[in-house]
């Protein structure tokens, strides 16, 4: 198991206080299911997981909290970052440039073994998903059309439909998975407690149509995705509650490097909408960052400029909003011309053209949003964790491949690379499984307001346990989370909403611990009581030789 030195990275796991499971479950008296394996999750890694599980002759259950075709994955613009064998590189880009890029975003935290194996296998990856049916963009010659993110030192991002890279994947997974007879899929399906016996995971409970199940499973895969609603601006969708995270702590897995969060640097800032991701992509394409006044920021605060790693864009981004006392800054992409700007990037042009702005002829109102949890379920590149029978993949794991902080477009890799090694380990781990039985709780307080709860929690995490740290503000959100959790959301709740808000509140009380331990700034980490200027601590690591 690929645990890095206790120093760099933070730990936790289940304390005896820590109720095991949210829905009591007694096998005689409550409907149950039983597969070989059992994949809980509907985005690209738990689609790749299960395809490769059944490829190797398992039958496979795949619980899936909402649509099947609704994920991360689906709203991913960007790309897959990889190089490819197919593309001509000579001097420009290679296997071990990605590495070293990788590295450097993550600021000294990644598990470099981890980073090698994931993006070695990047071009069988893709293989993999043009294999299951995915189309990505390429020229008149036939070979990829590829692009270039911030941090990247050549341009290797794999695009499909312009900036529809996710949704084209999760329409391809999503047919080859309905198509395989040895799938068997349900949705609307939320997955509840991981269950175990004998000191092995062998299951789950979900919840289905206002019934209880549970799954017996011979090895089960955790694929959930991320915990971005956790703070109230977020480009995730409503579904990324930290369900994962949640169901393994209470299970006895380790969880590690829970205080980085990945803050995407441009979200649509438009009062009243959602926070939609404008694509690191079109600043690859030469789109530039503008304060208040119209000036060009970025040079200020990285060589890069506007190419520099997400965490270092965030923070100069936050610091522009400080100094100028202005809501938001700018993204100007007018000089890339109209024809280029709706055939390259077509969701961001459309979706921008709603609220009446032509980006072709004005700039776009940006603002940094919750987007990318690099921390999560312990577990090697093969998704092995530390509990038997139980596989992590995806964004709900941690395998040490962005340590700090996420290079642009290594999740879709992640979750491609990891999903597959995940599935063929699943196949191969299966036992027979168990009986299984959960303990039974005391009912919650009644006339719980879960959704007031949700939105306080939400803000308080903005708050407090958001772009900037401080130990002042994450001591106040663990304490007032902890009374959350022990007074108000503390018992057994019979509805999805209820045991979203029990997750999220354990969720979110896990990273601010994990946060207040940190008391260093690092990668997406940062605290505003031990750093100064945010180029001066960019400028530190790279004397460190942590940065390029």
């Amino acid at each position: 198991m690929p645990i890095l030195p206790a120093m760099l990275r933070t730990t936790l796991a289940r304390g005896p206080t820590t109720p095991r499971h949210l829905v009591g479950f007694d096998p005689r008296r409550r409907p149950g299911l039983e597969t070989e394996v059992l994949v809980i999750g509907g985005g690209i890694a738990g689609l790749s997981a299960a395809l490769a599980a059944a490829h190797a002759g398992r039958e496979v259950l795949l619980l899936c909290k909402g649509e099947l075709q609704i994920s991360n994955t689906a709203w991913a613009q960007g790309g897959v970052a990889a190089v490819l064998s197919t593309v001509e590189r000579s001097a420009e880009d290679a296997v071990e440039l990605h590495v070293r890029d990788t590295l450097a975003a993550g600021a000294g935290l990644c598990h470099e073994p981890a980073v090698r194996r994931i993006i070695g296998q990047a071009e069988a990856g893709m293989d993999f998903l043009r294999q299951a049916g995915c189309r990505f963009d390429a020229g008149n010659d036939g070979l990829p059309q590829l692009t270039r993110e911030g941090g990247h030192s050549a341009r290797r991002i794999l695009h499909a439909h312009g900036d529809a890279t996710g949704a084209e994947i999760a329409r391809a997974l999503v047919a080859a998975v309905r198509a395989d007879p040895r799938v068997t899929i349900i949705e609307q399906a939320f997955a509840i407690d991981l269950l175990d016996r004998d000191g092995r995971i062998g299951g789950a409970t979900y919840g289905h149509r206002d019934e209880v199940y549970a799954v017996r499973a011979g090895a089960t895969i955790l694929a959930t995705g991320g915990c971005g609603m956790a703070w109230r601006e977020t480009t995730n969708p409503p579904l990324a509650t930290g369900d994962g995270l949640a169901m393994a702590y209470r299970a006895g897995a380790v969880l590690a490097d829970l205080e980085f969060m990945q803050f995407h640097p441009t979200t649509l800032y438009v009062a009243g909408a959602g926070r939609l991701l404008v694509t690191e992509a079109m600043r690859g394409e030469g789109a530039l960052l503008k304060n208040a006044d119209g000036e060009r920021f970025m040079p200020r605060y990285h060589p890069d400029a506007e190419l520099a790693p997400r965490d270092v864009v965030t923070r100069a981004i936050v610091a522009e909003i400080r100094r100028t006392g202005f809501p938001h800054v700018w993204l100007d992409a007018t000089h890339l011309g109209s024809s280029f700007l709706r055939e390259r990037f077509p969701t961001i042009h459309l979706a921008c053209s709603r609220f009446g702005i032509d980006i072709a002829q004005a700039w776009m109102p940006v603002h940094p949003s919750a987007h990318y949890h690099c921390g999560g379920v312990v577990s090697d590149a093969s998704g092995r964790t530390t509990l038997s029978g139980l596989y992590a993949a995806g964004e709900v794991g941690c395998t040490g491949l962005h340590g700090a902080n996420r290079l642009a477009s290594n999740s879709l890799l992640e979750g491609v690379v990891v999903g597959l090694a995940a599935g063929a380990g699943a196949a191969s781990d299966c036992l027979p499984p168990p009986l299984l039985r959960a303990e039974h709780r005391a009912p919650v307080v009644e006339n719980l307001d879960v959704a007031d709860l949700v939105g306080s929690l939400r803000s308080l995490m903005w708050r407090s346990v958001g772009i900037e740290r401080s130990a002042r503000d994450l001591a106040v959100a663990r304490r007032s989370i902890a009374f959350w959790m022990g007074h108000q959301a503390g018992g057994f709740l019979r509805t999805p909403a209820g045991w979203e808000l029990q997750n999220l509140l354990l969720v979110s009380s896990l990273i601010a611990q994990a946060s207040e331990q940190r008391t260093a700034s690092v990668g997406t980490h940062t605290r505003s009581d031990s750093v100064g200027d945010v180029a001066d601590q960019h400028f530190a690591l790279q004397r460190e030789g942590l940065t390029p």
